[in-house]
């Protein structure tokens, strides 16, 4: 494989910008190697600057559920560019958008857009505050929300990357109006309500945390977090920004039947756009600007371009068999991987919900973040660069977790279990 061209551009971007990347699991520190700048992307597949293909089961860390430059969606975005890139005003695609996500999600009576997902967590704490008067929050260790302030305590995806368990530059009192808990230990959310919990606005969580790797709710626990918050009187915010019509035509919550006050969400109903939005009953929304008190705005948000790319997306999905045929591609491949584990006398954990999956370096069950801390990062690191020799982009982290797109066939699961085989000897 060769990556001249890509180690000129990551030299050149590293003189103008931090650490040559705009977000840092892209750096490749974590596996030891440097980025590939990628030219073009067209359905399962991702092309860079040197000339080299790779099946990508990144999908730009979510969005692509239909693959990269997925036809339909294309000729809409290629419309509504030619009718303007930004209008700073409201346009029809954002009311299509927000209609089919209410639509799909009963929690939702109202839903506000944004340009990120970190922009949806920050605004639906600040709200969650508002409504409560009251100023603590809960998240858990391993989960994370975005880069504000609030959410860099004990945080997961890049943060455990690099090895940081927080971020320099968050004063103390965020870090005191921030409570950690324990995912999927019900015991822990119990005691930090006991302690604090009159001053507890609201408790975020990834329904299904996918940002230190893939890790499942165990029976029970979201459904015991919906009571604590009940009893306390602290709203539940679920943050689908990964979960959000991946999984299901909806989100994780539609699956488990548990309703949250508020929702995030972003990547997917963007449809490969920068976007984000939260929303929850019309009670706690009718609290933002300008119907209500509670400032919250944005150049860009409700982006034509971004709105299009969603709509289109979303009716797509609405509309199909692809969650089915998906989930089939992703179970046929992780039970395949299974099989190879198992012959080559390795024992790692592998989770799956749906088209979304990780293979952890460990020989633990992984059911939180303790688990996920016994992994074997410099195994992992060196199965990433054998599979990228073989042709197969996997996350450049131990940390983040794979997806599946409705643009892969059986062609791209049989060439990802032969580069596995094929690793897996370079790695043992």
């Amino acid at each position: 494989m060769q990556k001249k061209r890509s180690e000129e551009l990551f030299a050149q971007a590293s003189k103008l910008i931090p650490g040559g990347v705009n977000s840092p699991v892209r750096a490749f520190k974590s596996v030891n190697s440097t980025p590939l700048f990628i030219k073009e992307a067209r359905g399962s597949r991702l092309f860079d600057v040197d000339g080299n293909q790779y099946i990508d089961y990144v999908c730009s860390w979510g969005p692509m559920i239909l693959g990269h430059s997925q036809g339909e969606v294309a000729a809409k975005v290629k419309e509504a560019v030619d009718r303007g890139t930004s209008y700073g005003a409201p346009c029809e695609a954002e009311v299509e958008l927000a209609a089919l996500i209410i639509e799909a999600l009963p929690s939702i009576e109202k839903i506000r857009m944004v340009s990120s997902g970190t922009e949806a967590t920050m605004s639906a704490v600040r709200l969650a505050r508002a409504c409560t008067g009251r100023e603590k929050f809960v998240k858990f260790e391993g989960c994370y929300h975005g880069h504000g302030d609030s959410f860099l305590i004990k945080a997961g995806s890049g943060l455990m990357t690099a090895g940081v368990p927080s971020s320099p530059g968050i004063t103390s009192g965020v870090s005191e109006d921030t409570l950690i808990c324990t995912y999927n230990d019900l015991d822990s959310v119990k005691q930090v309500f006991k302690e604090h919990g009159a001053s507890i606005a609201a408790l975020i969580v990834e329904p299904v945390a996918a940002n230190m790797g893939l890790v499942l709710p165990e029976k029970d626990f979201l459904e015991g977090i919906r009571e604590i918050c009940d009893l306390y009187g602290a709203l539940l915010i679920f943050d689908e920004v990964i979960s959000g019509f991946r999984c299901c035509y909806g989100g994780f919550q539609n699956m488990c039947g548990i309703e949250p006050d508020l929702t995030t969400l972003g990547k997917i109903i963007g449809g490969g756009f920068p976007v984000g939005a939260y929303g929850g009953r019309a009670e706690l929304m009718n609290r933002i600007a300008p119907e209500g008190d509670v400032y919250q705005a944005g150049t860009l948000s409700g982006n034509p371009i971004a709105m299009t790319a969603g709509a289109a997306t979303l009716n797509i999905l609405r509309n199909s068999d692809w969650y089915d045929r998906i989930e089939v591609m992703a179970y046929y491949l992780t039970g395949q991987l299974r099989s190879v584990l198992e012959d080559a006398g390795c024992f790692f954990s592998i989770n799956r919900l749906g088209s979304m999956f990780s293979i952890f370096c460990s020989e633990s069950d992984i059911r939180g973040y303790a688990d996920v801390m016994t992994c074997d990062t410099e195994f992992y690191a060196c199965l990433f660069n054998a599979l990228l020799e073989e042709g197969v982009y996997f996350p450049p982290s131990q940390f983040e977790t794979c997806f599946v797109s409705a643009a892969h066939d059986l062609t791209d699961m049989e060439k990802t279990i032969i580069a596995f085989q094929k690793a897996l000897k370079k790695c043992k």
